[in-house]
């Protein structure tokens, strides 16, 4: 495994005080930023690269808000970043013997439909079946009637269960929030504490992860990042072209994973999370060969009516909360008008992290949708700062 960042100097860059760069590499990525922010059409890039123990360059550039310059210090939520965190406390929790991946999730909730079908280690591989709420449409409405509503574990898993299983557990793969608030609540049952506790306890405070947490509320820490969107244009009926940008900085994010891993971060703590994380830092090197396995790669397929069942491959593969692509590890979270990503390379312990906001040309004119420009973005540094083995780009 690839040893830490010296925690004292993080601190003293979270300060000004940046450690040594190499020049001729930031003015590379300043340039790559620059390109993605005019052809995405980004209103705000908050990004930190580092190799090894050695800064390249942690920028912002571009508004939080119109007059209001983006800055390194702001706060912004983390999405699917929490994942590998949950991801990391399962295997932690295992290692202890407080459960099991083979355990059948029947074990800790009963009462839940399919439980007795599913493991706790098909929840964290996203290969369990669970149809995906957020792409039920009753849910997407309801959502969008009430972006400031906050949702329970149950409320949510009310919409998957509710639903056949997508396939037999365990024999493909979908790309569904289901699987994590499902197992936010094993981890609850298992423990007999909250999710929120065992990960400042056992993930986020061993990482020094200071500006990481989960408010219990839409709140994230000032300096906010600021994020607008237009996805709502086809829910609120506009007409196509119609000029419409709305702010979505506050929106409750309570959808997005289960409860007590619904976190803000800043750039410092994510570039921190790519090293730290990517290199199984916490974890026993058995449980690290778990994370980034990419044993599903030729074992799933399309399904119709599935629009996130594929085959998995080099370029894409799901291990347990975190994403393999090339030889490089990552997560690129997206919703509500703001994207991020952070990108690992274990070879030379490279890592990126990005954060972005969008313009209003960066939507779709009729149905408002968008790309994960953050996901494009840090890949496109990773090809500018390891060229020989770059992660794969999606053109």
């Amino acid at each position: 495994m690839a040893p830490p960042l010296d925690p004292e100097s993080e601190r003293s860059e979270s300060q000004g005080t940046p450690l040594t760069a190499d020049p001729a590499k930031a003015e590379a990525v300043r340039a790559v930023v620059e390109s993605v922010r005019a052809s995405s059409h980004l209103r705000a890039v908050i990004v930190r690269v580092t190799s090894g123990d050695q800064e390249i360059l942690t920028e912002a550039v571009g508004e939080s808000m119109t007059g209001v310059p983006a800055t390194t210090a702001m706060h912004f939520r983390n999405g699917a970043v929490a994942i590998s965190y949950v991801a990391t406390l399962a295997l932690l929790l295992e290692e202890q013997g407080a459960l099991s991946l083979d355990d059948k999730v029947s074990q800790y909730l009963p009462d839940l439909r399919y439980a007795d079908r599913v493991t706790i280690g098909q929840l964290a591989q996203m290969t369990s079946g669970y149809a995906d709420y957020v792409a039920d449409p009753l849910m997407a409405d309801a959502q969008y009637a009430e972006p400031f509503r906050p949702w329970t574990p149950e409320e949510l898993i009310a919409y998957s269960t509710g639903k056949p299983l997508v396939y037999a557990p365990g024999t493909n793969w979908n790309y569904s929030h289901t699987n994590y608030v499902i197992l936010g609540l094993v981890i609850e049952k298992a423990t007999g504490r909250s999710v929120d506790d065992l990960l400042q306890e056992k993930v986020l405070g061993p990482l020094g992860l200071e500006n990481t947490e989960d408010p219990g509320t839409a709140a994230i820490p000032e300096p906010a990042l600021h994020a607008f969107t237009s996805e709502r244009r086809e829910f609120l009926k506009l007409k196509p072209g119609e000029p419409f940008i709305e702010e979505s900085t506050y929106w409750n994010p309570s959808w997005t994973i289960t409860r007590g891993a619904v976190q803000t971060t800043n750039i410092f703590d994510l570039n921190t999370t790519a090293h730290a994380i990517g290199s199984g830092r916490l974890l026993k090197p058995e449980s690290y060969q778990k994370m980034i396995t990419r044993d599903l790669i030729g074992k799933t397929t399309a399904i119709d009516g599935c629009p996130t069942c594929f085959p998995q491959s080099v370029g894409y593969s799901y291990g347990l909360g975190i994403v393999t692509s090339g030889s490089w590890v990552l997560q690129n979270p997206l919703f509500s008008g703001a994207a991020g990503a952070f990108g690992y390379h274990p070879p030379t312990r490279t890592s990126i992290a990005v954060a972005v906001t969008f313009e209003p040309e960066a939507f779709d004119p009729a149905t408002g949708g968008y790309a994960n420009a953050a996901d494009q973005l840090w890949r496109l540094i990773g090809e500018t700062v390891v060229p020989d083995d770059p992660p794969p780009i999606r053109r």
